[in-house]
């Protein structure tokens, strides 16, 4: 006669893990959809409930918006990190443009101010 095994509560529940957040290409996304964690994360430190972040992005399920800030939370010192580099990426690209296009600026600058100034 075999052993009579009182079944743990692991064996017997079925437990699916998701993936809520996926790195492609350096960037962090929510599931299956083109929304950045980034954003999430800026609207998580404003404040912004959950259904909020929902309401401004239709793509994500509440499920999947739980999920994202729980992995943010989990990692948050990585996903700050990531954040801050991404900051410094940016204005170096922002003071780049405008170094290479300074021309360009400078001759939109003048149109506009010929354009209030009256003849």
């Amino acid at each position: 006669m075999k052993p009579f095994l009182i079944p743990r509560a692991w064996d017997t529940i079925c437990i699916m893990a998701r993936e809520y957040v996926k790195k492609v290409n350096e960037v962090y996304l929510v599931g299956d959809t083109r929304v950045s964690l980034d954003s999430l994360v800026y609207l998580f430190r404003e404040g912004l409930s959950a259904e909020g972040m929902v309401e401004s992005y239709p793509a994500l399920t509440l499920e999947q918006v739980h999920g994202a800030l729980a992995f943010y939370l989990a990692n948050q010192d990585q996903v700050d990190a990531y954040l801050i580099e991404g900051q410094r990426i940016a204005a170096a690209q922002h003071e780049e443009s405008r170094r290479a296009n300074a021309e360009l600026i400078a001759k939109i600058r003048r149109a506009r101010h010929e354009s209030q100034v009256p003849s």
